[in-house]
């Protein structure tokens, strides 16, 4: 996982909703799909750059393709970005 790819898969606000959806749990790709109006192929797609970035997991149970968020990735986001809150508040001290 780079910055690079998870900051690409943020800037899609089809994406970034997909990531809201799972913060409640885990779901199919034909749940998620149900809440858009868009063809299978391009959540997919979503779904595939979401995964290529680390910011999900994709687990197989029988013939269903589950999704689930994985965290570490955001925490290690939000790490990095919490250095730059930190240098602001040592400035006003």
């Amino acid at each position: 996982m780079g910055f690079a790819e998870t900051f690409k898969a943020l800037s899609d606000p089809v994406r970034r909703e997909i990531l809201v959806m799972l913060k409640n749990g885990s779901m199919t790709a034909g749940s998620i799909a149900q809440r858009f109006d868009m063809t299978g192929a391009t959540i997919s797609y979503h779904l595939s750059q979401l995964k290529k970035a680390g910011l999900v997991f994709e687990t197989r149970q029988k013939n269903f393709i589950i999704y689930q968020l994985n965290t570490s990735v955001f925490e290690e986001t939000m790490l990095w970005l919490a250095q730059f809150n930190e240098r602001k508040k040592n400035e006003k001290e």
